[in-house]
């Protein structure tokens, strides 16, 4: 009976008590960090021990069954911490079973339940509660007991199993080094990972935990907007980091790693991910042996995959038949880093919760649309590999970014729902057209008697024009610009309005009627904006139009720092949300696209225009947008 009056619903545990209830609140430390949605750790719908009853027995209850309490906690007494996910707490209907399964000792007889527990050797009466009258009122609602505070105190040094895993796969290479594990902190220090969080550094070279944890400590930086208990959290996450030594058996190594995470979980229902940062003759071999040894054996397992996804549209065939050979679509994710930036994610907010904008979002109103990224000499990076430019940039962040930015709205933003909508649009892109694409390499000074230096034998440019063959997009042109080692650093997005029929100020405009054109810019760098160029009247007594810019410049709004990309997509993934990740069906259809132009390079053996370092890249993309009647965006 007493019991019962302690067991109260989720909902209704999660406001504060009344008068009558038990003040044994047990869960109310249990979770301090964010859950997310798409929450992994308990039903919503189950009933849990979160409160007691407001009765002397309830109260007694708590202490008279402390060991029975701790057997059911699965509490470890080896460790060091104070919280357990609220998915380990017993439901109503496990706590009768077990209550039936309990002691010979009746439970009206607490005389007898308290002679029991007081000879446990493991069990001290230090406050003298237990004998104590408990019915005299002056505790406050929401306040532990004496028996509780006994209890919870006692809990203060036990450290539960981690209720999530996070492996990164190639834990000492420069990516890891540089993105990933400063990424994974970000998110633990903003409270998004759960404190109980394992990282594991995974890799073939020879290194204890110390040496990883030495490697990765330089890269840390907390929150420019807040940094409270900075030293704390980073020494917190250090200390739940760890290193497996793969060696050179990747079977033998996943096998130690699986053990460790064993260990680090203890009895917790533990999820995991793994972040492949591995090469991507090593990837298939990789994943299997994580689908064989490294599973999780009760929670869900993901993992990320980095880009390029394949080298031809046949090898990405083999990769992907040989991923979901071992995983299920909804556990691969692949990853490309610069669709984890705020323009991307904001693509689709702007266009279905803006009336302003869905309706003109088609042919009628659109003369066309750049996408344009750009990189610097400051910014360049090369695409090495054997890759390129169009494999490593076009496939995946240039097609993704079209599929977003002109998708038919999606039934709901579930992500499924969304790669669905982008699936469309990408099976829809005509093939392109090797005619229609500029291959540049940039050249550089060098010591050498012909004055030329190349970066490599891949392209470091790419210009093309792609057309959708939809009933929304039809006759719109979409010109592509990737380049680095130009003269300028941006990533944006430039939509271009078709004149304004008739219009009456066509004079007052001037000889270029291009001036007077209405255009979207959304722009990423170097300073993230959304900027509308309209025209308008100069003040004054002359008619003289001026094309001016209606400007959201974000660090001038908003007054927060953005988190990098790939703390944005790691925490997509831990969230399950995957729209920012293409699917197997996705990764093919942008395949269909590029792969005519690539077995024209390939079979010809095409050479890419040369370009000055640091000028504008070459003069044939000029004469591409020309062709397709599109004026080149400003620089």
């Amino acid at each position: 009976m007493a019991l019962s009056s302690c067991l109260l619903p989720f909902s209704q545990s999660a406001t504060a008590p009344s008068p009558s209830a038990c003040s044994c609140h047990l869960a109310a430390s249990f979770s301090n960090f964010p859950v997310s949605s798409r929450d992994y750790s308990f039903s919503r719908n189950e009933n849990l021990v979160l409160n007691g009853g407001g009765s002397n027995l309830c109260r007694r209850f708590c202490g008279l069954k402390k060991l029975w309490i701790l057997k059911s906690l699965n509490v470890r007494q080896d460790s060091h911490r104070k919280h357990r996910p609220v998915n380990e707490l017993k439901t109503r209907s496990e706590l009768s079973d077990e209550l039936g399964k309990d002691s010979n000792t009746s439970p009206e007889d607490p005389s007898l339940q308290l002679a029991e527990v007081q000879s446990d050797p493991s069990f001290t009466d230090e406050t003298g509660a237990i004998g104590a009258d408990l019915s005299d009122g002056s505790h406050k609602v929401g306040d532990l007991p004496p028996v509780l505070t006994q209890f919870s105190d006692g809990l203060s040094d036990v450290q539960r199993g981690a209720s999530l895993c996070i492996a990164v796969v190639g834990a000492t290479g420069e990516l890891a080094r540089r993105k990933i594990f400063p990424a994974l902190f970000a998110l633990y220090y903003s409270g998004y990972l759960p404190e109980d969080v394992g990282i594991f550094g995974f890799s073939r070279k020879n290194l204890a935990d110390k040496d990883l944890r030495s490697i990765i400590a330089s890269t840390l930086t907390c929150r420019v907007d807040h940094q409270e208990n900075c030293g704390e959290k980073m020494d917190a996450f250090l200390s739940r980091t760890y290193y497996i030594n793969g060696g050179h058996n990747n079977k033998d190594g996943m096998c130690r790693l699986a053990e460790r995470m064993k260990q680090i979980e203890g009895e917790s229902k533990a999820n995991r991910i793994f972040y492949l940062s591995v090469p991507q003759e090593a990837l298939m071999d990789v994943a299997c042996t994580i689908a064989e040894k490294a599973q999780a054996p009760r929670g869900w397992t993901r993992i990320i995959v980095e880009k390029p996804f394949g080298f031809t549209s046949q090898s990405s065939h083999q990769l992907t038949k040989s991923l979901l050979s071992n995983f299920e679509e909804k556990q691969i994710y692949r990853i490309d880093h610069m669709l984890g930036r705020n323009l991307i994610e904001n693509l689709t907010v702007l266009r279905f919760s803006n009336l302003v904008f869905e309706p003109l979002w088609n042919r009628t109103y659109i003369r066309n649309i750049q996408v344009i990224v750009s990189e610097s000499i400051a910014q360049t990076e090369k695409y090495s590999d054997g890759y390129g430019i169009i494999r490593d940039i076009v496939h995946s962040h240039i097609l993704q970014t079209i599929a977003l930015l002109t998708m038919e709205p999606p039934i709901s933003l579930d992500g499924e729902d969304i790669r669905n909508e982008k699936v469309k649009v990408l099976r829809s892109i005509r093939k392109l057209d090797p005619r229609d694409v500029i291959l540049g390499q940039y050249k550089s000074r060098s010591q050498d008697k012909n004055g030329v230096s190349l970066n490599g034998a891949d392209p470091t440019y790419c210009a093309a024009a792609l057309y959708i063959d939809n009933a929304r997009w039809d006759g719109v042109p979409f010109l592509v610009r990737v380049g680095t080692g130009l003269i300028k650093h941006r990533v944006e997005i430039r939509v271009q309005f078709r004149h304004v029929p008739g219009n009456l100020y066509r004079e007052n405009i001037g000889i270029n009627i291009d001036l007077g054109t209405n255009e979207l810019i959304l722009r990423d760098e170097p300073d993230e904006a959304i900027l509308v160029k309209i025209n308008n009247k100069v003040p004054g007594l002359g008619l003289q139009l001026d094309a001016s810019e209606l400007n959201l410049l974000y660090k001038d709004r908003y007054k927060t720092e953005v988190p990098d990309s790939y703390e944005h997509l790691i925490h997509d993934v831990i969230d399950g949300d995957n729209h920012l990740f293409m699917r197997s069906d996705e990764v093919a259809a942008a395949w269909d696209i590029l792969s005519p132009v690539l077995e024209e390079i390939d079979k010809h053996h095409t050479a890419p225009e040369l370009y000055e370092f640091g000028g504008r890249g070459p003069v044939g993309a000029y004469y591409l947008w020309a062709k397709h009647g599109v004026p080149w965006a400003d620089d």
